[in-house]
Formats: C-alpha cells, structure tokens, sequence
C-alpha cells in the first residue's frame, strides 16, 4: 500500500518544481534528502518516472506523474479545510435522525426548517421508529432520537423539545359528544382503538386506561394516530391519543377532551450519545430545537 507521507513528498515536489523549494513550503520541518527518498520510494512502487529533470533544481512531471497530480493534489490541498470543519461544524454532513410518527409530522418539520434555512450543507436523513431506538443510536445507526422515553439512560444527553398530552376522542355522532367532560369509566363497555404496531404507544394508551379503572372488553387496532381517528370518526369506538396541539387532535367527525385525573402529560426528548467534545452537526441541530416556555 502506497503511504500517504511519500505521495506527501511527491505533491510537493511537483507543486513547487523542485526539492528545494519544496523543502521551504513543506507543511513541516523536512530535510531534502527525506524528500527525495520519498519520491523515489513511490516510483518504485508505481513502477514508472514520475519526474524527469529540467534544470539544476528544476523537475517536470512526467505524463505519469501529471495523471497521479491530478488524483492526489485536491485530497491533500482539502484535507486541512475538513480538518477544520470537523472541529468547528462549519462544513455540513448528513445528520441522521430517528423519531415516532407523531414527532416526524408534528415536531421535526418546523426545527428542521429554521436548521435548512441557515445550514443548507447539513442533510437530514429521517426514519420513523415505533419506539426510542436507543440500540440503533449506541450502535452508531444514528445520531439523533426524538421521541418519549419513560427514563433517560445515564450514557445520552438529552433535552426536553416538546410536550404532548392525552386526549379522550369519541366519534361526533356519539352520544357524550356534547357533554363538557367524559369520565372514562363511562366508556369501558365500549371497543378500545389502540396502537398496532407501536407497542410503546399501545402500552401508554392501557397504562392510562389502568389509572381510571378501566378495562376495555374489546380493542381494535391502529397503525398511526390518522388511523386512529379514522376508525373513532366511523364510529367504530373511542381511543386515547397524544397531541401537540392544546385543544387536541383535530379531525373530521371526532370531537376530543383532556385527560385529566390524572393528567396525561409527556414530555419528548431530543437525544444523543453523550461525548467529551459535543459533534459539531449536533450542536448546529440543537441550536435551532424548540425551546419550551416554563
């Protein structure tokens, strides 16, 4: 394998035409005869002159050596620039992040605007999860997880980004649909919509079932909260879901109240490794998060 500090030697030579002078502009301290046994190393291991000599201290490129400039002479003339940008995060890179359903659609595209806006060069590569991919984030599978997570991990940093609450929704046509609250007890005779493939979300939605006492008889299941609603919108029968929005889901043909009593509240989290030194595409990610009113 060809070293680097011998192709080192070579772009040096060939940038400035000669040892000499290559010995001045060489990044660190180097004596000539150190060049030349680099240069000479190299064509022996390419097996062709990549130099031939013009004058007393003047050297040429051979066709050879012009074609291995060209390859060689825009990695090392950027290395110092990425060299650079890795410490201070000023050249972008793909920020990968994952996140449930309701985060992606809710949270992320307004934080990911206000971050496109001002760092363009950052990519931002999306993956909806069913629950906190906290493997795939200590493996290195990704950078970022936005979601809930019932206890944070003594090995992640973390920040509170948002808020969502539990609704009770029942379909508009029903017969509580104008009442100014619903007790839940009231609804245990009736079939329960609940998550299908998110068993993270279905065990919250049962957890809060089981502090009032209830215990539905039939459940139905749903893959995302549109679905949700949808079935509770057809009359089918009546869920708990989490919303960003104050006044709670909205959607045609179901009408919504807080739950309270107690009261649902969960708090999502922006999540990564933690590390002596902070990652630079992070650190720009987090500049631009929601910031919550206390």
């Amino acid at each position: 394998m060809i070293q680097l500090q011998r192709l080192e030697g070579f772009y040096w030579v060939a940038r400035m035409g000669g040892y000499t002078r290559a010995v001045r502009a060489f990044p660190y301290p180097i004596t000539q005869p150190g060049i030349y046994q680099q240069v000479k190393r190299l064509t022996e291991e390419v097996g062709v002159e990549l130099f031939t000599r013009v004058g007393k201290d003047r050297m040429a490129l051979t066709p050879a050596g012009r074609e291995l400039y060209a390859f060689v002479a825009p990695f090392l003339e950027g290395l110092p620039q990425v060299a650079r940008s890795l410490k201070t995060g000023e050249r972008g890179g793909t920020l990968r992040i994952h996140a449930s359903n309701l985060v992606l659609r809710h949270l992320l595209p307004p934080w990911l605007g206000r971050l496109r806006g001002v760092r363009p060069d950052i990519q931002v590569r999306l993956f909806e999860s069913a629950a906190p991919e906290l493997a795939r984030l200590r493996l290195g599978e990704t950078d970022l997880l936005v979601d809930h997570l019932p206890e944070l991990p003594h090995d992640v940093e973390s920040r509170e980004v948002g808020r969502v609450k539990g609704f009770i929704v029942l379909p508009r046509a029903h017969a509580l649909a104008r009442s100014r609250s619903v007790n839940l007890k009231q609804l245990e005779a009736e079939p329960f919509i609940g998550y299908g493939s998110d068993h993270h979300l279905l065990d919250l939605q049962l957890r809060a079932l089981a502090l009032h006492d209830v215990h539905p008889r039939q459940v139905h299941s749903a893959d995302s909260a549109e679905s949700i609603l949808a079935f509770v919108a057809a009359g089918l029968g009546f869920s708990l879901v989490p919303s960003f929005q104050p006044e709670g889901p909205r959607a045609a043909g179901v009408v919504a109240w807080p739950l309270t009593r107690p009261r649902a509240e969960f708090p999502i989290h922006a999540v990564w490794l933690k590390s002596r030194q902070p990652a630079p595409l992070m650190a720009a990610a987090m500049a631009f998060a929601p910031v919550l009113e206390r």
